[in-house]
């Protein structure tokens, strides 16, 4: 799930940023030690599939899908550590705005990824779906991409944007609504419980949306970016658990 004032704690995917002395240092340390774990859960993750993977194409997605995950949340988690456990320097608001230019790319590469994956695990339901579907979720993924990198977004100067705020979270909103309905098509097929996705996804926009919008006049608004951040780890959870399924 762009920098802001904010004095709740925030995490990945397009999180609010926050200045040490508007948090109390007990809450600095506590969302220091949430990221860092979060970003360490991530890196196993990857192993793990990476490792198990044995030529498995749906394993060796899970295994860059974490990759994505973390790498790109890394660009925006790091300077944020720092700052709460150094302190706020002259480059501070640069850093996190890049990182959460690059967070909010690699989010978009991982629903791509995720739907990647969906072709893996059902491929009866692949072989009905509309040729269309499947440009449509490539169409707004690329949308999105190329709406971050425009100079206009501003990234590095920290000021709120609204107008493209909306801009590059339309696509972004279309790609995720996509990937709901695949996962909600397939269902429970194989037994392997992954209608589980469209809960997680549904509920990580549910998190992710008011934040983006709302989280600058009101920041603790931007607590909900740590259950946002929760959802993210379930989806890779639910790959794990299909490591003894599969």
């Amino acid at each position: 799930m762009q920098p802001t004032t904010t004095t709740a704690p925030a995490a990945p995917h397009d999180a609010t940023t926050s200045r040490p002395d508007a948090m109390p240092k007990p809450m600095r340390i506590a969302e220091s030690v949430f990221d860092i774990c979060y970003l360490l859960f991530d890196l196993v993750a990857a192993i793990v599939f990476l490792a198990s993977a044995h030529g498995r194409a749906i394993f060796q997605l899970y295994g860059l899908l974490a990759l994505v995950l973390g790498g790109g949340d890394a660009f925006h988690l790091v300077p944020r550590v720092q700052m709460h456990l150094r302190g706020v320097r002259e480059d501070t608001t640069a850093k996190l705005g890049l990182g959460t230019q690059v967070a909010s790319i690699t989010m978009t590469v991982f629903y791509v990824i995720l739907y990647l994956i969906w072709r893996r695990l059902f491929p009866a339901a692949a072989a009905t779906l509309p040729a269309a579907i499947p440009a449509l979720i490539l169409a707004m993924a690329a949308l999105r991409i190329v709406l971050c990198l425009l100079p206009q977004n501003d990234w590095r100067s920290g000021r709120e944007n609204l107008r493209w705020e909306l801009y590059r979270n339309l696509p972004f909103a279309v790609l995720g609504v996509l990937v709901i309905a695949l996962f909600a098509i397939s269902g429970n097929a194989g037994g392997l419980g992954m209608w589980r996705m469209c809960v997680a996804i549904a509920l990580s926009f549910g998190f992710y949306l008011p934040v983006c919008f709302l989280a600058k006049r009101k920041p603790a608004i931007g607590a909900l970016m740590l259950p946002k951040t929760l959802t993210y780890m379930w989806m890779i959870a639910m790959g794990l658990q299909l490591l003894a399924r599969l």
